[in-house]
């Protein structure tokens, strides 16, 4: 469900032009891009890597038995 367009006033920040942007409109991200198509600014919000602790963190230990292996000491090998 998709909610219906709301009106904005923009307004300046230093040398910027801003338009703040409704809570509900707001996107997950601590940084965007802002992009333009024709007279339209498009926001996007910055994908940063995943990070490998934190996939990780996520994964669910296995509850399968592994199958022991015999560890044998490898046998020299003449090559020459």
């Amino acid at each position: 469900m998709t909610t219906p367009p709301r009106h904005a006033r923009p307004f300046r920040k230093g040398c910027n032009r801003a338009v703040r942007i409704p809570r509900e409109r707001e996107l997950e991200a601590d940084e965007e891009i802002v992009d333009r198509e024709g007279r339209r600014p498009v926001p996007d919000a910055v994908r940063r890597p995943f990070r490998l602790a934190e996939i990780l963190a996520g994964l669910t230990p296995l509850d399968d038995e592994f199958p022991t292996v015999e560890d044998l000491p490898t046998e020299p090998e003449d090559i020459f």
